[in-house]
């Protein structure tokens, strides 16, 4: 079984920010979260991570959010969710 990431930051960007000049995504987040690693596979059959108020399926080899709950919730529409660029 491959190692997987065990953490990601999770970013809440608005989907009308199409340009952000000199900012950074981060800078653009309305709502960022660090989740962990649970050891399970979500319903979408990626890796599970908590943390935060969130609950995310991450594909950890191309660092895609498949499936997101925020606060319990599904995720607003208007909203995208990345992954924060490794530093």
């Amino acid at each position: 079984m491959p190692a997987h990431p065990t953490r990601f930051e999770i970013l809440l960007v608005p989907a009308h920010v199409e340009t952000r000049g000199s900012a950074t995504v981060a800078d653009s987040a309305v709502r960022s979260a660090m989740v962990e690693a649970t050891g399970e596979t979500g319903e979408t059959g990626y890796p599970r991570y908590v943390g935060h108020g969130m609950v995310a399926d991450i594909d950890p080899r191309t660092r895609t959010v498949e499936a997101l709950l925020v606060d319990g919730m599904e995720l607003d529409y208007g909203l995208t969710a990345l992954i924060a660029p490794e530093e």
